[in-house]
């Protein structure tokens, strides 16, 4: 019996999504668990497997979208009649659309064409005049009746002409071949102008410049509307301050030979405990209301080549060393392969953005809305500090903390991070 396919729901907070490559087309045989189509939704792309097996009897959504639930194909047998699953589907996806209204049509004159054989009004005199002075006299207005070029005009032309080009400037144009009208100068034209013209046109032609133009991915259009929201919402302040990582390298060799972690995975455990003392940097603002938690979810930037990411690890705060660096690892590698559903991408409450290993010394990253604070993390250097009146050499890093200033004020601002420094310089604290 024929049925649709329907827009799958893929997560608790999917209302719709994007469908953008159909695997299958119409006539196609189709099994159950074949790939259909993929769906773009929330910055990540998903496959979308059959329920059933049969026949892609008809394509009704592609390159569209639409809210979950919505018919996108109808799948069944080769001699089905499906006039009323598609007089169904009419209606439905009529709804799903909102109608545009339109407005009054646009009206516009237009002016008449330059007929390519329109002829310019000059005497043969002038014209030999014209040729004689090296003056393109479709340059010159002319002041003859009916707009006709006079020799006059030639003549006032030429000698507007020398008088904006040296003699030297005028022959060095003719060698080169430059055309004197192409320089664009208020003053007199002199040789080095000439020389200068012909050598950025020369450069031009050898650098052979060239730009191309390509649409924003579905993922890099989100990514750019959710930037500038984040930006036009939150009045951000940045912060910066330096840690020495020695406790934070000695726990890792510490647990080496049993669990290896890494340096995030540690910042997440540490971050995770010390919001739980500073709870406005771990809320939201909803209207006039701030919402404070007694719990975190930790999101974990992931650079991708085709734009970023952020998975998010479910109370973190709760969690252990060892489980955290497993479920970071994990949802790493489903974001690199395009296996992250959508419930992995939302519920954030905290994010950390990890630009170490790229060398960066500080930067300001910009708030995962409806957050209202995130930490980056920058590179480890080895610099001389001053310990007890001596100069010893420490692995020391910057951290570097942006917060929403409707909520977070900058004196709790530096006490989190004079907090967080202390329990990345001492770890063994989190056992307290």
């Amino acid at each position: 019996m024929a049925e649709f396919i329907v827009m799958p729901k893929m997560g608790l907070t999917m209302t719709k999504g994007m469908l953008t490559n159909w695997k299958k087309k119409e006539g196609d045989l189709v099994n159950k668990g074949d790939i259909l189509f993929e769906v773009e939704t929330d910055k990540i792309t998903n496959k979308v497997e059959a329920k059933t097996s049969g026949i892609l009897r008809k394509i009704l959504v592609d390159k569209e979208t639409v809210d979950v639930f919505v018919p996108v194909g109808i799948i069944g047998r080769a001699d089905e009649d499906i006039s009323e699953l598609l007089e169904q589907a009419s209606r439905e996806l009529k709804t799903d659309k909102p109608q545009k209204e339109e407005g009054p049509k646009e009206t516009r004159e237009l002016s008449p064409a330059v007929q390519a054989g329109d002829r310019v009004k000059i005497s043969p005199r002038a014209k030999k005049i014209a040729k004689d002075l090296k003056v393109d006299y479709n340059l010159v207005q002319g002041t003859g009746p009916g707009g006709a070029i006079t020799e006059e005009d030639i003549r006032k032309f030429a000698e507007g002409t020398k008088a904006k080009v040296s003699p030297t400037a005028a022959i060095v144009a003719e060698q080169l071949g430059v055309d004197i009208f192409n320089i664009e100068k208020d003053t007199r034209i002199m040789k080095a102008d000439v020389i200068k013209y012909k050598l950025d046109e020369s450069l031009a032609k050898y650098a052979d410049p060239q730009e191309h133009r390509q649409s924003m991915t579905n993922m890099r259009k989100i990514i750019a509307k959710r930037m500038l929201h984040s930006v036009q919402t939150s009045p951000s302040v940045s912060f910066n301050i330096k840690v020495d990582t020695t406790g934070m390298k000695e726990l890792r060799d510490e647990l080496k030979d049993t669990f290896k972690v890494s340096y995030t995975d540690i910042l997440v455990k540490i971050v995770s405990e010390v919001l739980l003392e500073f709870p406005l940097l771990n809320s939201t603002l909803d209207g006039d209301e701030i919402i404070t938690r007694n719990y975190v979810n930790m999101g974990v930037a992931v650079a991708l080549p085709a734009g970023l990411l952020v998975p998010v690890v479910k109370f973190t705060n709760i969690k252990g060393l060892k489980e955290i660096s497993n479920e970071i690892k994990d949802l790493s590698e489903r974001a690199k392969t395009n296996d992250l559903l959508p419930d992995e991408l939302t519920g954030g409450t905290f994010t950390i953005s990890n630009l170490g290993m790229y060398g960066i010394e500080s930067f300001t990253p910009i708030i995962n809305q409806p957050e209202v604070a995130i930490l980056g993390v920058n590179a480890i250097h080895k610099e001389p500090v001053v310990v007890n009146d001596e100069v010893v050499i420490k692995p020391m890093m910057n951290l570097s903390l942006t917060a929403d200033h409707r909520v977070v004020d900058g004196a709790v601002a530096a006490e989190f991070l004079a907090k967080l420094k202390k329990y990345i310089e001492n770890p063994c604290l989190l056992l307290l």
